[in-house]
């Protein structure tokens, strides 16, 4: 039985110039996803900067930020379960993702209470 690399080789010949053209497309809309969603765990912290130097969090919506961290969460979890429990780029961004939402939340909540 032929490896995976193997096998997808194998499909893109017998598909031809539109199968090479769709493998192209796959990788960069991969890397264009990891891209984009790693830097935007880089994006929360200019809002954790701002919160923590004026020390005021009322601007701040926790029950956003707690929805994004649901959503994050689950996203992760979800992709890690249906890529049979193993971690991919996806699972690595919203698993971040959602560490940054938790930081902010935590951050939000300390300054609140």
């Amino acid at each position: 039985m032929a490896g995976g690399a193997e096998m997808r080789s194998a499909i893109v010949a017998a598909q031809g110039p539109a199968g090479t053209l769709r493998e192209g497309y796959l990788m960069a809309l991969t890397w264009s996803f990891t891209l984009f969603n790693s830097v935007r765990a880089l994006a929360y912290l200019p809002t954790l900067w701002a919160i923590h130097a004026s020390g005021d969090a009322s601007q701040h919506s926790l029950w956003t930020w707690a929805t994004w961290l649901g959503a994050n969460t689950t996203m992760a979890a979800w992709l890690f379960e249906h890529n049979g429990r193993r971690c991919n780029r996806a699972v690595v961004v919203n698993a971040a993702n959602a560490a940054m939402c938790l930081l902010t939340v935590l951050m939000i909540a300390r300054f609140r209470l």
